[in-house]
Parts: C-alpha cells; structure tokens; sequence
C-alpha cells in the first residue's frame, strides 16, 4: 500500500528560496514514509505569489480537485502573501495601516474558512482515509508594526479548527526566535533549515488514522 501527499499553496509550499528538494513538501514527504513505512507519492501544487482568494478559485480546477480527492496527506500554506499586499498597500497610504491589516485579516479568514470547507466537501465522497494539515505563518515583514498581531489573530483562527482530520503546526514563536538563521537571501521566504523547521512541526501532528 502507498499513499498520495497533495500540497497546495503559496510559494512556501513551492519550496522558493530553498535549493531543490529541500522545500518543506519534499521534507517532510520524506518525514512521513519514515513514519508510514510505505511509499508516499507527491503532487506539489503550489503557486508563487498565491493569495487566500486565489487559492479558494483554484479548488474549483479539476485538477486541484482530482488531486485533493485522491489525496491521503493534504497540507495548505496560505495567507502570507495577503499580509504582503498589506504590507505593500501600507507604504502607499501608512496613514490608513490599522484600516489596510484589519481589511486584509478579515478577508484571509473569510478566504481560508471557505478553502477548509472546500477541501472537507471534495473529501467527503472519497473512502479513503486522509489528514489535512495546515502550516501557520510567520511574519515576513516585522518593519510593520501591527505585521506580528496580524500573524497571530490568523494563527488562532486557522488553529480552532483542529480535530482528528485537521492539524494546524504553529511555526511563528519559532521563526521569531531563530529569525534570519531561517530565512534565505531576500529575507522573506525561508531557507532551506527554515523548511525544515516547517516539516518537523508538521511530522509532530502525527499520522492519525493512516
């Protein structure tokens, strides 16, 4: 028996910023055949750039529904390129940055709510057994004052709605605490051992009923 290991996202989830098979998909696909003892297949789906509103357009592709549906891992990194057009937006008018964040959290929410319903609803007419595990966000722009409490409030509320299926690795204290050992040159994305801090936060979620 093997499993499939469906990765959708951002550019974390495409591993930019890191030498190639060192992104935390590929790690952590790696991480979990340990575990498994058993041949785990990717399909690495992950869009630079991507914002949670465009990743709730893309589960409506077949692909990434055929691909979700015949998944047994599903992992989701979004959300920090939302934090990144505030942050982009901010320097337009700094004026209106309590506004810009408030704006721009509500919507991820909105966003990533609808992305957990979705994955739930394409996994609802597939038999097989599978986990979802979420990736949380670090801040990759601590020059914005209000940047950490954004960061923190999605945290919480991607974290709630953990349950036997859903996990959610928390990477934030860690990332603020080793900061720039774990980034890659542009200081935005992380390198290859902030990677691999995001595969081992995932390995520790454990396998659930796989």
């Amino acid at each position: 028996m093997s499993y499939l290991y469906t990765a959708i996202g951002d550019s974390l989830t495409t591993g930019f910023g890191a030498l190639p098979g060192n992104g935390f998909v590929p790690t952590y696909r790696r991480m979990a055949e340990g575990t498994l003892r058993t041949q785990v297949y990717s399909q690495n789906l992950g869009v630079n750039g991507l914002t949670s509103g465009e990743l709730e357009q893309r589960l409506r592709y077949p692909v990434y529904q055929q691909a979700l549906r015949d998944a047994n891992i599903i992992t989701i990194s979004i959300g920090g390129n939302d934090l990144i057009q505030a942050a982009k937006a901010i320097r337009r008018t700094p004026a209106r940055e309590s506004q810009i964040l408030s704006q721009s959290l509500a919507e991820c929410k909105r966003n990533f709510t609808d992305i957990v319903r979705t994955v739930y609803g394409i996994k609802e007419g597939s038999r097989s057994r599978y986990i979802l595990r979420v990736v949380g966000l670090y801040n990759p722009h601590p020059e914005v004052r209000e940047g950490d409490a954004w960061v923190t409030q999605f945290n919480r509320y991607a974290a709630q709605f953990s349950n036997q299926v859903y996990g959610f690795a928390d990477i934030f204290p860690i990332f603020t605490r080793r900061g720039r050992e774990l980034l890659s040159i542009d200081q935005v994305h992380p390198n290859g051992r902030g990677y691999k801090v995001m595969a081992e936060q995932l390995h520790r979620l454990g396998y659930g009923y796989l």
